[in-house]
């Protein structure tokens, strides 16, 4: 059986983000999402965590661009949000007809509109407090939801990491026609469940998605056991990788592990 050699006590927060962008290839920071429901809660994330607020209102998805491009830790509330799409994830707003003549792009019909708005993950209208957006390594303590960006061969590493540390086969995902990181983080955390998501024209265009990647949540109470998984296979294998195993870089897929694509330490009777 394979050893991961590290406790859960050594699985802190900073030790799994830095476990993570190194083995993984990460382009940035692994988003720790932890929804506040009460001002004992809010304090209490404000004492243990340094953070900033937006001058301006802005979406939840440029509320990450802090927390995943800068390393920044940010406390959003109702009257910093901008984007109604998050209002309505957050129970900061009910669904009302201007938001479902927002939807109409999407759909055919307002009648369609409307059933897909309220289909959609939502908080209960008034229970949430703010949210609070920091990088995973930034965290005090374990957050609801560790949202990353990642192109597809990092996020198929994640999802088959996170079947086999939670025996979960196969692997349902949630895609929704808008609020793929608001809504896809409300649905990690009341599902408890991981999901793997392409973005929302909102998150890619607001959002700063320069490489068009996908969307992973895994639920914080799931993210040690993630992280336990690779280490794992890294101190079995030797590397992160599926796709070629003992290779240290994840996105390596040489023609099928071709043998001809090989390399090794010259010999001293090899012509220089």
């Amino acid at each position: 059986m394979s050893h991961c050699p590290y406790t859960a006590q050594e699985l802190t927060p900073a030790f799994m983000e830095q476990v993570l962008m190194k083995e993984l290839r990460l382009y940035h920071h692994p988003v720790g999402v932890t929804f506040l429901f009460s001002e004992d809660e809010v304090a209490q994330y404000r004492a243990q965590h340094s953070c900033l607020v937006p001058v301006k209102p802005l979406t939840f998805c440029q509320w990450e661009i802090a927390a995943r491009m800068q390393g920044k830790t940010v406390l959003g509330t109702v009257d910093k949000l901008f984007c109604t799409n998050a209002q309505v994830s957050f129970g900061w707003r009910d669904i009302d007809d201007n938001e479902v003549r927002s939807q109409l792009k999407y759909c055919r019909s307002e009648e369609q509109a409307r059933r897909f708005l309220e289909a959609k993950p939502r908080m209960p209208l008034g229970a949430l407090r703010a949210v609070g957006v920091a990088p995973l390594g930034a965290c005090a303590s374990l957050p609801h939801v560790v949202h990353m960006l990642c192109d597809s061969l990092q996020a198929y590493h994640l999802s088959v990491d996170y079947m086999a540390a939670t025996d979960t086969h196969p692997l349902p995902t949630q895609i929704l026609m808008s609020s793929s990181s608001c809504g896809g983080s409300v649905c990690c955390y009341q599902t408890a469940q991981f999901n793997y998501t392409t973005p929302c024209s909102g998150s890619y265009n607001a959002g700063k998605m320069e490489r068009g990647e996908s969307n992973v949540f895994i639920p914080g109470v799931h993210i040690q056991a993630v992280v336990t998984r690779l280490l794992e296979r890294i101190n079995r294998c030797g590397g992160s990788s599926i796709t070629r195993p003992g290779d240290f870089f994840p996105g390596a897929d040489i023609c099928k592990n071709c043998p001809l694509i090989h390399f090794k330490k010259e010999s001293p009777q090899d012509p220089s």
